[in-house]
């Protein structure tokens, strides 16, 4: 095995630069905001397949179980939302699209991390708040110590997935259908999280400063009163982003 090619830790070479966003990100914590992540969500399903958007008119169970949290990208301008994902671990239950396949064994004894209701806003801020929502992703993955980022995309957007670098959990099989989204076939892919870091350095991703190099503190993550995350936060590396709590 050739030697190991490290990137560079920003925090200690000073690389970090700040960057404000448009809006905000934080994780679900009342009826309002949920709401609002069942607008966003609604409304992008919608777009894109109008019989299954009519069963996301409201909450899901899934919203509340646990091990579940959801994003929320808000407008600084007027407070309206603009995109949402929900985030669901492993340890206390499958994840969902175990419901329709059996995962190889290397997934069996790690801990996984599913995002599913990926949703955003049609306005021009669109791309850039599904970017941010993976930074997110990622961050949150890496404070509560997920092993794998997992997620089922339909085509094309499976092709979004591959350009950050996921795999795929099944090479060759193709697209599999997924009970919980409407037996709509999906590619199930991974991410795993250890590793991220040094992947992106050497593969030259467009995407490594975004994540990596620059803070955004209006990435408002961990979030209070989320008991899983609470009880990691101490051990979260910065990453590229300053940590913020926030009060009641």
């Amino acid at each position: 095995m050739g030697e190991v090619v490290r990137a560079p830790v920003a925090l200690q070479c000073g690389a970090l630069k700040e960057e404000w966003l448009p809006f905000t990100i934080k994780l679900v914590n009342s009826q309002e905001d949920l709401d609002k992540a069942v607008q966003i969500r609604h409304e992008a399903y919608a777009r894109h397949l109008p019989e299954f958007a009519q069963t996301l008119l409201r909450a899901e169970g899934a919203d509340h179980e646990p091990g579940v949290v959801v994003l929320l990208a808000e407008s600084k301008l007027d407070g309206s939302p603009l995109g949402t994902m929900r985030i669901q671990s492993n340890r206390f239950r499958p994840l969902t699209l175990e419901q329709s396949v059996t995962l190889p064994a290397p997934f069996c004894n790690a801990t996984l991390a599913e995002a599913t209701r990926l949703g955003v806003t049609q306005e021009a801020a669109g791309r850039l708040v599904k970017t941010a929502l993976f930074k997110s992703f990622f961050l949150y993955c890496h404070m509560v110590g997920v092993d794998y980022m997992v997620i089922a995309g339909r085509a094309p957007i499976d092709r979004q997935y591959q350009r950050l670098m996921f795999s795929d959990v099944f090479p060759g099989q193709g697209f599999v259908p997924l009970k919980h989204a409407g037996d709509l076939p999906h590619r199930i892919m991974s991410f795993e999280v250890e590793t991220a870091e040094q992947r992106w350095f050497v593969a030259h991703h467009p995407l490594y400063q975004f994540v990596f190099q620059t803070i955004h503190q209006d990435i408002a993550l961990p979030p209070y009163g989320n008991a899983e995350a609470s009880a990691n936060a101490a051990e979260w590396p910065t990453m590229g982003m300053t940590t913020r709590f926030a009060t009641q």
